[in-house]
């Protein structure tokens, strides 16, 4: 934290400076511009002060009196802290009184929800400092959430990696012996090395979801976010599954109520829906259906797949999403099942501020929900608007 607080001081030294430059150059100026058939008077931001926030490793906000917002970051819309031109949150809003009342720097921590459901959170530092003598406020925020996800990440990997990797490395030195020993069989050896092939892409998978699974829990699908539309991502999901399913005569079917767009990372998401509806057909019997629908239910989207399977007992439920954790052992092995599908689907689900539910019940199959909150395109400052327009 030290290096970081270090370039926070040298950002405020740096605005305070280019603040007071501009106060000797042009103190005090308000111009007027009309938006939207209103006149609204627009506080002048000091020259170079945007330029100089725009080149830091944060987001920030740029707050007028009434906590206007009159200049914010590209992403920090993401993180919801703005509503219809002003700042909603009310931790940082606490902060920022505090910074107008005593005209000195203010820091805090605030943890955010990602979204309306789910239990992913945002961890923010969040520094406030005065800017100018017309009430303007300066809000840095830097997200620590990523790097708290990555120590939690250090602590528990290697003793879960190791387990795992053990099974399918002791499998193939044993099956190598076995075909040292089999020379003079061509039928053993066949035998032996057909199994070896499956080891072989039994360890290839687990790596690849390993990569997957660090590469979710490193990168915030938020920060770069696209607008997506759910219908198509979940019909290209579907789509790379359909020969699995018609190998086994499994009806394929998906039922939507609607075009839905959400924020976040196409091919997270997409991931995340591939891995259900493959788990749904790995665990159905030939001849029967997986079904999956996309749904509205107030400000979320809700993806639901469902299949005839073999179900899931009440006692693992609260565990399935828990990495390298196995309902049938068994059955996972014969299906190349590694134990992370689930944990990455979660993982996705939660960084993009959802959550995800199970129901199952033994010999009826499962349904598992995905809620995440729908993109809602609402132009919210029009003062941004005019001076991107002016720009």
């Amino acid at each position: 934290m030290k290096g970081k607080d270090l370039g926070f001081q040298a950002v405020f030294a740096a605005i305070g400076w280019v603040a007071r430059c501009q106060q000797l150059y042009d103190k005090g100026v308000i111009r007027r511009r009309r938006v939207s058939d209103a006149a609204t008077p627009l506080l002048q931001i000091p020259a170079g002060v945007v330029d100089l926030l725009q080149i830091i490793d944060a987001e920030f906000l740029v707050l007028a009196p009434g906590e206007v917002v009159l200049r914010s970051s590209t992403h920090s819309g993401a993180l919801s802290l703005v509503r219809d031109g002003r700042l909603v949150s009310d931790p940082i809003l606490a902060l920022v009184r505090a910074v107008r009342r005593s005209r000195e720097n203010q820091e805090g921590t605030v943890e955010l929800p990602r979204g309306p459901v789910g239990a992913g959170t945002h961890d923010l530092l969040v520094r406030v400092s005065p800017l100018g003598d017309q009430g303007l406020v300066v809000v840095l925020i830097f997200d620590d959430s990523e790097y708290r996800r990555l120590d939690a990440i250090r602590r528990d990997f290697i003793a879960n990696i190791s387990h795992e990797l053990k099974t399918p490395i002791g499998a193939l030195s044993i099956l190598s012996e076995a075909v040292l020993g089999a020379n003079e069989d061509p039928k053993a050896i066949v035998k032996f090395a057909t199994r070896m092939q499956m080891e072989a892409k039994r360890l290839s998978d687990l790596v690849q979801e390993i990569i997957d699974l660090s590469r979710l829990q490193d990168d915030d699908p938020l920060k770069n976010a696209k607008v997506l539309n759910l219908a198509d991502l979940i019909s290209e999901a579907i789509d790379a599954s359909r020969m699995a399913a018609e190998t086994r005569n499994i009806s394929l079917t998906f039922t939507k109520m609607g075009d839905f767009e959400v924020l976040g990372d196409r091919r997270q998401i997409q991931m995340a829906v591939s891995n259900l509806v493959e788990n749904a057909i790995n665990y159905s019997s030939d001849g029967t259906r997986v079904a999956v629908a996309l749904r509205r239910k107030d400000a979320l989207a809700e993806i639901s797949i469902s299949d005839q399977g073999v179900g899931i007992p009440e006692k693992d439920i609260e565990r399935i999403f828990e990495r390298f954790y196995r309902v049938d052992p068994a059955r996972s092995r014969a299906t190349g099942g590694t134990g992370l599908g689930l944990s990455i689907v979660k993982h996705v689900v939660n960084n993009h501020g959802g959550d995800i539910s199970v129901w199952s019940a033994e010999g009826a199959g499962s349904t598992f929900t995905i809620r995440l909150p729908l993109f809602v395109n609402n132009v919210s400052n029009p003062m941004e608007l005019s001076q991107s327009e002016e720009r």
